[in-house]
């Protein structure tokens, strides 16, 4: 595989897991419930993503850091509405 080609794919798949996230944190939004969300799930997202972007950043791995970035953005979504959704 040639670095170009290499290079589109972790583009593409740096994308297709940034939204991952996306319709559970508009589901919670709409519905103002986050009652199944596990919240140590969410914190070892949370973490995890946050490890991920250290690495890609030391490496310059543009994929690594632009999908883990919006992965922690929206993982951390998620943790505050598990925190102030409560009912």
């Amino acid at each position: 595989m040639s670095k170009e080609w290499a290079e589109i794919m972790g583009h593409i798949g740096a994308f297709l897991s940034s939204i991952t996230f996306i319709p559970q944190v508009m589901k919670a939004w709409q519905s103002k419930s986050v009652g199944d969300l596990s919240m140590s799930m969410m914190l070892i997202v949370f973490t995890s993503t946050l490890v991920w972007m250290v690495y890609g950043v030391s490496l310059n791995l543009l994929p690594v850091i632009i999908c883990n970035t919006i992965i922690m953005l929206l993982s951390a979504l998620l943790i505050y509405f598990k925190i102030t959704f409560k009912k």
